[in-house]
């Protein structure tokens, strides 16, 4: 390895250290919110020189960004009191430190033989995946395993993340926006940036077949275009916010869960696509997942049912 991309690899790893202990002990919720985002910007870097592309996408998208936008939206709601903590009633008793030093020194000295000992790279189940790549109807290995040979795990990603909603509906209702005008510059820039979030979202399901991307990231994107048109001042209209919204909400779920069952009908296994069907039934799935998770990321930021 060069000295160069030791260097940025160094200044990532103390980075990404200094950010999560400053995140973790600042006693500004909202400068630890900021905090939190920028630790999910850099890791998001750290996921790039690892190549694994499509986590840093999911993190910087999700981990970062939209976790980010909900971390901000429900310190709004608190009250002026509760987000002001004294740091002095942050800080755990003397008795209470030397114990939790040293189980947190245990843990990390764990997870650190762990990591050593996994150094070099195991085959794990590649090789198994690119033997049947062909019959997946897809190119990429890893929308083959979310999709196809990892399905079940996906339909319940789907289903927490609506349970979730479900579980924030049941609290409250949404807040009224009001009738104020939002500020100029930024409804012209969601004007503009919301049709071009779209649109990459649009790519991003395309290119999942053969290149990082994907339901998750595109839906994130999609709900990050919502965060802003909702921070912009623009709502759904009333008739909108009944059972479309809420057939937009299950649509991923429901299509997944559908052609899962319907392929028993054709001789496969639960969630095992017919070779010559692989293709546009997976492509059917993401689309109708990337609406979904758009649709429930946004209406989690909103934080209240319609």
């Amino acid at each position: 390895m060069s000295l160069l991309p030791l260097a940025i690899d160094l200044v990532l790893a103390l980075t990404l250290l200094w950010l999560a202990w400053r995140a973790l002990t600042s006693p500004d919720l909202f400068r630890a919110v900021v905090l939190f985002i920028a630790l999910g910007l850099v890791l998001g870097l750290v996921w790039v020189r690892l190549d694994a592309v499509d986590i840093a996408l999911a993190e910087i998208a999700l981990g970062a960004g939209v976790t980010g936008a909900l971390l901000l939206a429900a310190l709004a709601k608190l009250q002026p009191a509760e987000s002001q903590t004294d740091e002095v009633a942050m800080m755990a008793p003397i008795a209470l430190r030397l114990p939790i030093a040293l189980l947190l020194i245990a843990l990390l000295t764990g997870l650190g033989l762990v990591v050593w000992q996994l150094w070099v790279p195991a085959p794990g189940l590649s090789n198994l995946v690119d033997a049947r790549l062909d019959e997946s109807g897809v190119a990429y290995p890893v929308t083959a395993v979310l999709l196809n040979f990892r399905g079940y795990d996906t339909l319940l990603e789907l289903a927490v993340l609506l349970l979730a909603l479900i579980g924030v509906w049941s609290l409250s209702t949404a807040s009224h926006l009001g009738d104020e005008e939002p500020e100029p510059a930024l409804a012209a820039l969601s004007r503009l940036l919301a049709p071009l979030m779209i649109l990459v979202a649009a790519y991003l399901v395309w290119v999942g077949a053969y290149a990082p991307g994907g339901a998750f990231q595109a839906g994130s994107v999609l709900g990050a275009a919502g965060v802003l048109l909702r921070l912009s001042g623009w709502r759904l209209s009333l008739s909108a916010t009944g059972w479309p919204l809420r057939l937009v909400l299950v649509l991923g779920v429901a299509v997944f869960a559908f052609i899962g069952l319907a392929v028993i009908g054709f001789g496969q296994p639960l969630l095992g696509y017919p070779p010559g069907w692989a293709k546009p039934a997976i492509l059917t799935i993401e689309l109708a997942a990337t609406l979904s998770i758009g649709a429930i990321l946004a209406a989690l930021f909103i934080g209240g049912r319609p």
